[in-house]
């Protein structure tokens, strides 16, 4: 499937031999095309004890390996509802259900989280007597998740470059980052973007699921009531070249498709997608086409996979934009009841449901993002607490259930430095090619001034 090959230094790796008419586990390292199935199989279903085996193999380099989320929302359960992370969110009992807390961000392996500053499209307009607009939206957020580091200390650390990364891992501590969701949070302002740099975001989505002044959405893409762009405007294109200066991830999830090729011909430096998955496998427009994810690998970029089931599932991609458009409607239906639109929609959705989506099928958009782009062009986005608590594959039902996807990646057989490369490498990598660019057009920049 994939061209590099393992290495010695890449040890663990899984070998079927023949004894006995029985499946055994080897731990010296072989000549394997990573990301490929090991074509020695046993003629027997494994054991128990083989499996037990794999899965203790898969848990060592899970725990040795940088695991990193780019995108997680709980966020917005701290800003919203008093939640924090140190509460239990699957407690019964509890008041806010959540996928994330401090506990189980430790069961999962966590290494890095990137705390999404999400920014609805309601908050676009809104006056300081409604609780302020979209840049006063991001603060509040930002301030949320500087508190629960303050609070936590010995849990977590502030990052801000990969290098920061690696050093908080290694004190055996979880590197909190930010992402801002929604480019209309700097208002048009490319001094608020240079702010919310300066506060620790260190990448931002474009737009959410609205188009903004200055880029298309994907999100309203059909709809003729909203002013398109055609992609990204030329202000647009100034806000990629700032942060391409100023050294902040360019984030293409939910941007139009138009958009997405102007961005790759606009930056200077790689871009994620920081919480997307394929659509040859789910057709949905919040995913990314085989033509895009070739372009993200010649880019050098990263497409961090989503793991919500609306966006995995074939059987479910229709049923989940038709979900977006009953919640416009139902939100213009009860603008004073939000809790009754979500009522309907809960409803809507359960009597809908064809049923749980295996993990197989996350690993089948892993398998093929790593395929069509390349194995140095793939990661995870998890967007845990930004769907419904039950919107997740069967055995990743929450953060702590991270290390199913290392085992199963093992079980497919990716060697462990493609796993290492899929589970944190590979974004450690833009953020560092990132930083390198940044580093070079200020450079670059202050010498045109001097000149001058």
């Amino acid at each position: 499937m994939l061209n590099s090959l393992l290495t010695p230094s890449a040890a663990l790796c899984l070998v079927g031999m023949f004894s006995a008419g029985s499946f055994l586990i080897d731990s010296d390292p072989v000549l394997l095309k990573s990301g490929q199935k090991s074509g020695a199989q046993s003629s027997k279903t494994p054991s128990k004890t083989d499996d037990a085996a794999l899965r203790a193999r898969a848990n060592k380099l899970h725990r040795n390996s940088i695991v990193i989320d780019t995108h997680n929302d709980i966020t917005s359960p701290l800003a919203d509802d008093g939640f924090d992370l140190g509460m239990q969110g699957d407690d019964p009992a509890a008041k806010v259900k959540t996928h994330t807390d401090l506990r189980r961000m430790k069961a999962g392996g966590l290494g890095a989280e990137f705390f999404a500053v999400y920014v609805g499209k309601e908050f676009v307009n809104k006056k300081p007597s409604e609780g302020g607009g979209a840049a006063r939206r991001a603060l509040d957020v930002i301030d949320v998740v500087k508190e629960q580091i303050r609070r936590h200390p010995e849990s977590l650390e502030a990052a801000s470059t990969a290098a920061d990364i690696r050093r908080i891992v290694k004190s055996g501590k979880i590197a909190a980052l930010m992402g801002i969701e929604g480019g209309h949070a700097i208002e048009d302002s490319l001094r608020a973007l240079r702010t919310f740099y300066k506060l620790g975001v260190r990448y931002m989505t474009l737009t959410h699921t609205n188009t903004n002044d200055w880029a298309d959405s994907e999100g309203d893409i059909n709809n003729p009531n909203v002013q398109h762009h055609n992609g990204l405007t030329d202000f647009g294109r100034e806000v990629v070249h700032e942060m391409n200066r100023i050294g902040m991830m360019v984030d293409i999830s939910h941007v139009a498709d138009k958009t997405f090729y102007d961005v790759i011909a606009t930056t200077h430096a790689p871009v994620i997608a920081s919480h997307s998955s394929a659509r040859a496998i789910a057709n949905h427009t919040r995913n990314m086409t085989d033509d895009m994810l070739r372009a993200m690998g010649k880019n050098g970029g990263v497409v961090m996979v989503n793991f919500y089931d609306g966006f995995l599932d074939p059987r479910k991609a229709e049923l989940a934009l038709r979900e977006r458009t009953m919640e416009d409607e139902l939100k213009a239906k009860y603008p004073n009841d939000p809790k009754r639109a979500q009522e309907e929609i809960d409803a809507w959705r359960k009597a809908n449901d064809p049923g749980k989506t295996p993990l197989s099928v996350l690993m089948d958009h892993i398998d093929h993002i790593a395929k069509v782009a390349g194995i140095d062009h793939i990661g995870l986005g998890s967007d845990f607490d930004g769907v419904p608590l039950t919107g997740l594959p069967e055995g990743m039902e929450d953060i702590s259930k991270l290390p199913n996807i290392t085992y199963e990646l093992m079980k497919r057989g990716y060697s462990d430095a493609d796993i290492k490369k899929v589970l944190g490498e590979n974004l450690l990598r833009v953020m560092s090619e990132v930083e390198r660019v940044a580093s070079e057009l200020q450079t670059s920049s202050a010498a045109a001034v001097i000149k001058k």
